[in-house]
């Protein structure tokens, strides 16, 4: 049996210049600072007595041809690796696979990946590993997504991830002290809109949207850039107050990123002293990434926990990896 473990990303600035149609027409191409979260998708992989292919996920499936697979990511990573028959696979999400903000999806495709190499005997890079994901999602699949969640999940620890206009993707590793990282797992929250939505939806919408809005997307990526300065430079306030010019900025891109209950939610947040938040990924639902102190956490808690869930900003360190190998096959 095998099993890999990946983690989920959180997006501090940047988001929407990684995806391609941005990042191969702007000069400076796309730029993302992220950080891979401790919540994982487990992915298993055992082999069967028999040449059937049975995937367990929100559904479960059982299918004499890998071909017929209705879940499109276990099917092209099937395809891709070789590992076409005779398998069990399983996902195991620690946060809900899909409509969350946090790359969920692009998460089982890594993990996916990772572990049918490693059952066929290989050892592949973060750097492949990402390269394949994009390929199944916006290749193949034909997703209208960026390439941010694949590359953040596949390597981990806080990067800024630069797409540049050929198509190269530079994953560049931000060291920041162990102050620092104390202070973002001390002052910054993801707390669950308790809404969730389809990423694909809301980007074809912000695409076309989008191009219009293409100031708002240079000075998203600008923000980056500073995101990037101020996790150097250890503050932190500053990266908060960044979060909300962030929301502000991602608003202007696309009808579909708010509603108003998300914009009262955020009103809320605010209200209670928070510094800043934004909301995560795509728009539409998810997880608002919150900054805050100590205190007003406490707030946060009372306001939010009995309605919403909260989780802290801890970071995984070592992107996705195999965590079990059972070479008796």
């Amino acid at each position: 049996m095998i099993i890999s473990r990946t983690p989920v990303r959180v997006s501090f600035c940047g988001g929407g210049t990684d995806t391609d149609w941005y990042s191969q027409s702007s000069d400076n191409g796309g730029m993302v600072t992220s950080l891979a979260l401790d919540k994982y998708i487990h992915v298993t992989v055992n082999q069967r007595f028999d040449n059937r292919v049975r995937v367990s996920y929100s559904k479960l499936e059982m299918v004499d041809d890998f071909e017929d697979l209705e879940h499109e990511l276990v099917r092209e990573s099937m395809r891709i690796t070789g590992v076409t028959s005779g398998v069990e696979i399983t996902t195991i999400a620690d946060i809900p696979s899909r409509g969350t903000g946090l790359g969920s999806s692009s998460s089982v495709t890594v993990g996916l990946l990772n572990a049918l190499h490693s059952f066929a005997g290989r050892s592949v890079s973060a750097s492949q590993l990402a390269a394949e994901a994009c390929r199944i999602e916006i290749d193949i699949l034909g997703q209208p997504i960026g390439r941010q969640d694949q590359y953040a999940a596949s390597y981990g620890g806080i990067n800024t991830i630069k797409f540049s206009k050929d198509g190269d993707v530079l994953v560049e590793p931000i060291d920041i002290s162990n102050k620092t990282r104390s202070k973002i797992c001390e002052e910054f929250t993801l707390i669950f809109t308790g809404q969730t939505r389809s990423a694909s939806s809301v980007l074809s919408n912000s695409i076309s949207e989008g191009k219009s809005a293409i100031d708002n997307l240079l000075r998203i990526r600008e923000q980056a850039d500073e995101a990037r300065d101020l996790l150097n430079s250890g503050d932190t306030y500053k990266l908060g107050e960044l979060l909300n010019e962030a929301w502000n900025m991602k608003r202007g891109i696309s009808s579909s990123v708010s509603n108003d209950f998300l914009d009262q939610m955020y009103e809320r947040i605010i209200s209670t002293g928070a510094n800043g938040a934004k909301l995560l990924g795509a728009g539409g639902g998810g997880f608002f990434l919150v900054h805050a102190d100590v205190s007003i956490r406490q707030k946060l808690k009372t306001e939010f926990s009995a309605e919403h869930r909260m989780i802290p900003l801890n970071i995984d360190e070592t992107g996705s990896c195999i965590i079990h190998h059972d070479s008796q096959r």
